[in-house]
């Protein structure tokens, strides 16, 4: 399902050097699709998907059903193969799928505790005041969290900065829940665009890069194409946002005590998990965990101080008299960790498991040869975009990447964007947008997304036309 676990999900194989595509290819080795495992397969993972997009109807959390799913359809691969006499093999594409998810997890829990410490210090709430009392309308804010977003991803996690850029948004929106809809999809778009033209950028990037079929530097040629893929839904999307200005905040907000400090720190935890990559060749993960147990440590000097001034205040003889105290809790890190999104992390175990047992049973093998034998490389590169809406595009560039079609540098690019930039066409489609999807619970939904897909598909098909005017020396 979807590109849900763009960039990060295989981090851990290709930063430790191991092939995920040797891992594919020795996995699928069986083809089991044409057996009545391999069909229940489908229709459990079909039916868990339907539940997906129900959500805002029934009321179901996500993770629920694929949770579910993911379950049944490991426990029919384990019986297919050992249907055959194979009783190694399943486990170890589960182990594989397992620390894929580990990876994932332990990223997001360090994201989403040092967006929560900011937003509980104050940081979106005094930027909100900042940008109202600069007399930025919606419309300038939309554009301008949209343009940050283009242009941090690259470097950064697109997932990191897509959940930063919303929860200024959301800040800076107050209640009016149509424009934080929209500028979460403009959000997720530019975030996915951004990433499909750098090495770091994104998973698809990276596995492209890691295999040799495109230098470090050959990326960059798809800016142009990237930036068309984000400008053209925007402008279509930013007639729908008002000129208003956004509500005027009561008085004036200051940051807490360490805010500035946490800002300091979450730049510097994004710069140590680049350069964890980039000079020790290990995760980034790593680094994202190394500055959580940095903000950990800071929190609990910050929160000495805090209690040291809550109990100043309660209690001026220096007395230790806790009901003598006022109310106000000191701050706790773990109150962060534990605001996490874990609908949104337990849904990506689901879909990484049900994708990784659909993978293994051999569906996403078969499809990939049967588009690149009979379709050609530009018709299948551009198809692989659409799949990567609906079904995660590592596994789909894993097929990709093990069958190693003739194909032209251009043709590697392609497929490169497509797989990138496709997932945007729908909210489950991109690990930002499921991210967002949590974070925005109500607001940003999957039928909200859907509503402007017809403009993100222009953008789309612009992207590709753009990359065949602009790159056609090396098609």
């Amino acid at each position: 399902m979807c590109a849900l676990t763009k960039r990060l999900t295989v981090s851990l194989l290709l930063w430790l050097g191991i092939s995920p595509v040797v891992l594919a290819s020795e996995v699928a080795a069986m083809n089991l699709t044409g057996t009545w495992f391999g069909i229940a397969a489908v229709i459990i993972f079909t039916l868990a998907y339907g539940l997906v997009i129900a959500e805002e109807q029934i009321h179901l959390r996500k993770s629920k059903p694929m949770m579910v799913a993911a379950g049944l359809i490991w426990i029919l691969v384990a019986l297919a193969f050992a249907s055959h006499g194979d009783i190694h093999t399943a486990e170890k594409a589960v182990r594989h799928n397992i620390l894929e998810y580990a990876e994932l997890l332990l990223f997001l829990l360090a994201a989403m505790t040092y967006i929560n410490t900011m937003e509980e210090r104050g940081v979106f709430d005094a930027l909100r005041g900042w940008l109202v009392s600069r007399g930025f309308s919606l419309r300038s804010i939309f554009w301008i969290t949209g343009g940050l977003a283009f242009v941090i991803s690259p470097v950064a996690d697109n997932l990191t900065t897509a959940l930063l850029m919303a929860a200024v948004v959301m800040a800076v929106a107050g209640d009016n829940k149509k424009f934080v809809a929209v500028a979460c999809i403009n959000i997720v778009v530019a975030a996915n665009a951004g990433g499909a033209f750098s090495p770091f950028g994104d998973i698809t990037t990276l596995m492209v890069w890691q295999k040799g079929l495109v230098e470090f530097s050959g990326f960059f040629v798809l800016f142009i194409p990237s930036l068309v893929n984000w400008l053209i839904p925007a402008v279509i999307m930013s007639f729908a946002v008002p000129k208003e200005q956004p509500p005027a905040t009561e008085g004036e907000v200051k940051v807490k005590k360490g805010g500035y400090v946490v800002i300091v720190l979450f730049l510097g935890t994004i710069a140590m998990a680049v350069l964890f990559h980039s000079f020790l060749h290990l995760p980034p993960m790593l680094g994202m965990m190394t500055g959580l147990g940095v903000l950990k440590l800071y929190g609990y000097f910050l929160k000495l101080d805090e209690h040291r001034e809550t109990r100043g205040l309660g209690d001026t003889t220096g007395s230790f008299d806790i009901a003598a105290r006022p109310q106000k809790k000191p701050f706790d890190i773990f109150q962060q960790l534990q605001r996490a999104e874990w609908d949104t992390l337990m849904f990506f175990y689901g879909v990484i498991l049900c994708v990784g047992g659909l993978g293994t049973l051999g569906y996403l093998s078969n499809v990939s040869t049967l588009m690149y034998a009979g379709l050609g490389a530009t018709t299948a590169n551009i198809l692989v975009g659409l799949l990567s809406a609906i079904v995660d595009n590592i596994p789909v560039m894993f097929a990709v990447l093990s069958m190693n079609p003739e194909m032209s540098t251009g043709q590697w690019l392609l497929v490169t964007l497509t797989a990138g930039v496709g997932g945007s066409l729908l909210s489950v489609g991109s690990a930002a947008g499921v991210a967002l999807m949590g974070q925005a619970r109500g607001i940003y939904t999957f039928f909200a997304h859907l509503k402007w897909s017809w403009a993100i598909a222009l953008g789309y098909a612009a992207s590709i036309w753009v990359h065949f005017l602009v790159n056609g020396a090396v098609m």
